[in-house]
């Protein structure tokens, strides 16, 4: 069987309109459509068939894919190899969960791999992985989101409880003050200092509590992306090597540029604190991806979240202990940190009605937030909040 040509008249999955499609084509239509990556594999062990998302996911085009030995593309004491092998001793479909894909070119990802006979060639198989399940992605989300609100409740109540007695307390440092001995006005100025360290924190939590209907338009998240690395090379990332890697078709986002930039601002941040001192880098990654559809706060309407940005980093990973709780207020391993950076994080990205998730390996932490786009059929194309193309350039690195 001779591979599927990848030249057939598709355009993210969908066809270009005109004719009636064959059958072959209407089942590339749909393979292509769907948001897995899907292999088919030959029984000479070669790859003769990969989707759209298997390209993306293998950062591999299909004309470098098909015709390729699988044991080029995965080691050969992979688990899919045993998989593929059952299927070929004759059962009909297994599965795997909790299996490792690991290339040079991706990284670790953690997957379920699934494998079933063809058919027709009856030597073929069909690989399918799911990276992450839908439920998953809507469960993390809702955790991250109920994390951001305990801590609008906690704000709330420690302006109330904990700041007018500060403010009096602090008052009554600075009255001892005038009277006392040079000893004395350390002890006065470490109690105003102190008391004014613990406004500055409750004043951190109180941007939990802002329930404002969020301001949105259309927004070019390169730009955003390209602000946030001139932020940061000029500061806390100085020494630090910027990959950018971009899908030059992407459309806006659906957002509020402020906030895009203060969540992206944030995990730049994060990633530069994280990389080695020598040799650290940070990868920004955007693409279009077949998203999850979820309901956006304060309405019924499902949104489709296509957008996928991705900030990578090449730092030691997240300890293991904290990985389950990361979004959760006051978790951090940083020596001075508050843990509110990435409790932010999850509420403005929640507030978007986007989702956010984390991979962490060695060498290899990636932070992905999926977002979603501007439907200029259905907004004023006057609030764009930019103009002009996505692209800065496409793949390329500074």
């Amino acid at each position: 069987m001779d591979p599927v040509p990848m030249t057939a008249p598709t355009q993210r999955g969908r066809p270009r309109s005109g004719g009636a499609r064959s059958p072959r084509l209407e089942a590339l239509v749909v393979l292509n459509s769907l948001p897995d990556p899907v292999l088919v594999v030959d029984g000479d062990g070669e790859i003769r068939f990969v989707n759209l998302e298997g390209q993306e996911f293998f950062d591999l085009s299909a004309n470098a894919m098909e015709g390729m030995p699988l044991p080029d593309l995965l080691p050969p004491d992979s688990p899919v190899m045993g998989l593929i092998e059952q299927v070929r001793r004759g059962s009909r479909r297994v599965s795997q969960d909790g299996v490792i894909i690991d290339t040079p070119r991706i990284g670790p990802h953690h997957v379920t791999v699934q494998v079933a006979a063809m058919g027709d060639p009856p030597d073929h198989v069909v690989l399918t992985i799911h990276e992450r399940s839908l439920a998953r992605k809507i469960d993390n989300s809702l955790t991250h989101r109920h994390a951001a609100r305990s801590v609008t409740a906690m704000a709330a109540m420690l302006a109330h409880e904990v700041k007018n007695p500060l403010s009096g307390i602090r008052g009554a440092a600075q009255l001892l003050e005038e009277n006392a001995d040079e000893q004395d006005r350390v002890l006065t100025r470490l109690i105003c200092d102190e008391a004014d360290r613990i406004v500055a924190l409750v004043n951190r939590m109180e941007v939990f509590s802002d329930e404002r209907p969020l301001e949105r338009a259309a927004v070019n998240i390169h730009t955003v992306l390209e602000h946030v690395r001139k932020v940061a090379q000029s500061g806390f990332a100085r020494k630090i090597r910027f990959v950018e890697r971009y899908d030059p078709s992407l459309p806006p986002v659906y957002g509020n540029r402020d906030q895009l930039v203060q969540v992206f601002l944030n995990l730049v941040k994060n990633a530069a604190e994280a990389a080695p001192e020598s040799g650290g880098e940070i990868t920004l990654i955007t693409s279009y991806q077949h998203g999850v559809r979820m309901a956006l706060p304060g309405g019924d309407v499902r949104q489709h979240l296509p957008l996928l940005v991705s900030v990578q980093d090449n730092g030691d990973g997240i300890p293991e202990d904290l990985q389950s709780n990361l979004f959760d207020p006051f978790v951090t391993s940083k020596v001075n940190g508050t843990g509110l950076g990435l409790a932010l994080v999850a509420k403005l990205i929640g507030d978007h009605g986007g989702t956010i998730e984390f991979d962490s390996q060695p060498r290899r932490t990636v932070f992905k937030v999926s977002l979603p786009m501007y439907d200029d059929s259905k907004f004023d194309g006057s609030k764009s909040a930019e103009t002009g193309p996505l692209t800065r350039g496409g793949r390329g690195s500074r």
